[in-house]
């Protein structure tokens, strides 16, 4: 079973490597998801402890393996310090800062006729 989309003789090793971490960051989040439904739904408390246990250790290798891709990865860095920790709207925090580099650089649609 390959998780590939090109062929995986054209990959180099590093784009091996993070395939391997976000298909591991994907399975974290689902695992994460799983155990916050599971300690919403039982009335056990016993097992509901055991569920926000291992929640909150897939939460932590889920992180783990995103600060992996920040530092092996071009983009993650900028955008994780551009996105987190921050306070106000989470949406419509970049349009400023989008939107003053749109008019300085790359293509625009009237630069393609």
């Amino acid at each position: 079973m390959s998780n590939y989309q090109e062929p995986i003789e054209k990959l180099d090793e590093k784009t091996k490597n993070i395939s391997k971490a976000i298909t591991s960051l994907k399975e974290e989040v689902e695992a994460v998801d799983y155990y916050n439904q599971r300690v919403m739904t039982t009335d056990d408390p016993d097992l509901k402890g055991i569920f926000e246990h291992n929640r909150d250790e897939e939460i932590e290798h889920a992180c783990m393996t995103l600060e992996w891709l920040r530092r092996n990865m071009d983009v993650w860095d900028d955008e994780l310090k551009s996105c987190l920790f921050k306070e106000g709207p989470i949406v419509g925090q970049h349009s400023d800062e989008e939107h003053a580099s749109e008019g300085t650089k790359g293509l625009k649609i009237g630069d393609l006729k």
